[in-house]
């Protein structure tokens, strides 16, 4: 990112914008299908300045799996916060927003389960772990709402609905597992509901 004559450099700026152009990049090319110095002349920047901002490539990986985690986060929340009160229609947000994702033409999957799997290193599986239980806080708090006699079990249940729909549309056919695991979603928590407390 070559900085004109003259301008002033701002180093939070400079990091927001390699975390940007490296998020695309990585998401496209896999954590290791580009190396240092492949990635430095992609993003523009020298191998300094990705050392200054990130102290390592995993530096770096682990920065965009974190923002990554916290965007998608926002993203799903945001859906269900507009899909209004109901825990039904929450929850039917939550697959509209991921079938929508998955025909999208850069779709390759859930980045962060990605990134665990190819890249096996402590901090990256710690990173996706922490990513999985915010997508099953919320699930959980979906089925809390919807009254399900065990939340906890529903919100497990649920979570297996979102990343299996997720592997499938990435890997196997894009156009319906949204919708699939959405009717799948709304049977449990049916039967959720119907179930007696113990």
């Amino acid at each position: 990112m070559p900085v004109p004559k003259g301008s002033t450099i701002d180093p939070a700026r400079t990091r927001a914008a390699i975390l940007q152009a490296a998020t695309a990049l990585l998401y496209e090319r896999g954590l290791d299908g580009i190396g240092v110095a492949e990635l430095c002349t992609r993003l523009g920047v020298s191998k300094e300045t990705l050392y200054r901002h990130f102290g390592t490539k995993d530096g770096l990986v682990e920065a965009v799996l974190e923002a990554r985690s916290d965007r998608v986060i926002a993203w799903v929340e945001s859906a269900v916060a507009a899909a209004g009160d109901d825990p039904a229609a929450q929850l039917c947000a939550v697959f509209d927003a991921l079938q929508h994702w998955y025909e999208e033409p850069a779709f390759r999957g859930c980045a962060l389960v990605n990134a665990a799997a190819q890249h096996h290193v402590p901090q990256v599986r710690a990173i996706t772990a922490r990513h999985l239980g915010r997508h099953l806080a919320l699930l959980t708090g979906i089925a809390e709402r919807a009254g399900a006699a065990e939340p906890g079990l529903l919100g497990r249940q649920l979570l297996m609905l979102v990343e299996g729909a997720t592997v499938v549309a990435a890997h196997r056919d894009a156009r319906g597992p949204g919708a699939e695991a959405r009717a799948a979603a709304l049977t449990l928590l049916a039967a959720a509901r119907a179930r007696p407390s113990s």
